[in-house]
């Protein structure tokens, strides 16, 4: 634990500006309390971003950083990873940044395995370009892009991560300082791609979006807190539960199923992790927590300079003689 750095030293010299309200403020103050915690030196901290109003998020820490272009932050900090495993690089954007045109780099980003922390700040919306609908806003939406309401099903950002095999998928909501720290510093201590999903308040645009999973009158029976290894019980007395059927998942009533019915939350059970990653409110509670870990996969960037280094040992040679080449020709 680093005991010289506070979260303080976090605070770049730029004024912070978002939206009065806006979520963006609680997930930049629990990265800069959850850095000090996690430890290393600000040099080998890079924070890359797309575009949207979480990409200016490089220009609020003080670290090095990146503010890419639309959907290609995932290229931008593969390459940096790849340039320099050694570097801790995290990832901030948006639904829209991530999961539209860059849905194709986030997804091969996760397959790939690179060693790189996502934070996916999820609003529902588009918030920079004043409130179109995006690709996880709800059937119905209306917006000024879908007048008449969206018809399009939502993307599922866990399943789609779960789908491609990342190795480290987590959930929490922007507000829940404590959870979101702790979840930040399991992802900085995973070897491979950690992708954590935050449900977070564009209080312009789609204002309450979350507030099912958020506020104190409904919480505890519109979520569902995982934890490794106990039972999965939910509601405002804990008198609700998910079970397994022939149909799939599904809730009941505590007292009416057999304890021993009753799922027990695996972190390492990637088919059960796909499971919760497609539940949908409000049939189902939302899920907050770590839903899946593999530290036991390969990781891109290692492989990649395994094969650097083998290249170079396979290749090498004088170099007069490589550039010369066995076809030469001396003019007279």
């Amino acid at each position: 634990m680093s005991t010289e750095l506070k979260a303080k030293d976090y605070a770049s010299d730029q004024d912070v500006r978002w939206c009065p309200g806006c979520g963006d403020y609680a997930v930049l103050a629990a990265v800069r309390k959850a850095l000090p915690v996690i430890g290393g030196k600000k040099e080998n901290q890079v924070f890359v971003s797309g575009i949207g109003c979480a990409a200016r998020f490089p220009y609020y820490m003080e670290t090095y950083g990146m503010h890419s272009i639309h959907g290609r932050a995932p290229a931008f900090a593969t390459g940096i990873k790849l340039s320099n495993p050694e570097l801790d690089v995290w990832l901030v954007s948006g639904d829209g940044d991530l999961l539209s045109i860059g849905g194709n780099h986030t997804v091969h980003m996760m397959r790939r395995n690179v060693g790189i922390r996502v934070l996916l700040l999820n609003n529902r919306i588009y918030g920079l370009t004043k409130g179109q609908y995006s690709p996880t806003s709800e059937v119905g939406k209306i917006t000024k892009s879908t007048p008449m309401g969206s018809i399009d099903e939502p993307v599922m950002p866990l399943a789609i991560a779960i789908a491609a095999e990342c190795s480290f998928v987590a959930r929490c909501l922007d507000i829940d300082a404590k959870p979101l720290v702790g979840i930040m510093e399991r992802a900085a201590g995973h070897p491979g791609t950690a992708f954590v999903e935050v449900l977070q308040d564009c209080n312009i645009f789609n204002h309450k979006t979350w507030f099912h999973a958020s506020q104190k009158d409904t919480r505890k029976a519109s979520t569902l807190d995982l934890r490794h290894g106990e039972p999965m019980i939910f509601g405002d007395d804990a008198e609700r539960c998910i079970i397994r059927t022939s149909d799939g998942l599904a809730t009941a009533s505590v007292a009416e199923v057999d304890a021993a019915t009753i799922v027990v939350h695996d972190e390492s059970n990637r088919t059960q992790a796909f499971e919760i990653a497609s539940m949908q409110f409000p049939e189902f509670p939302e899920p907050l927590g770590v839903l899946y870990v593999d530290a036991s996969r390969p990781v891109y960037e290692s492989a990649c300079a395994a094969q650097v280094t083998q290249a170079k040992q396979d290749r090498a040679a004088d170099l007069t003689a490589l550039v010369q080449g066995p076809e030469t020709w001396q003019v007279t």
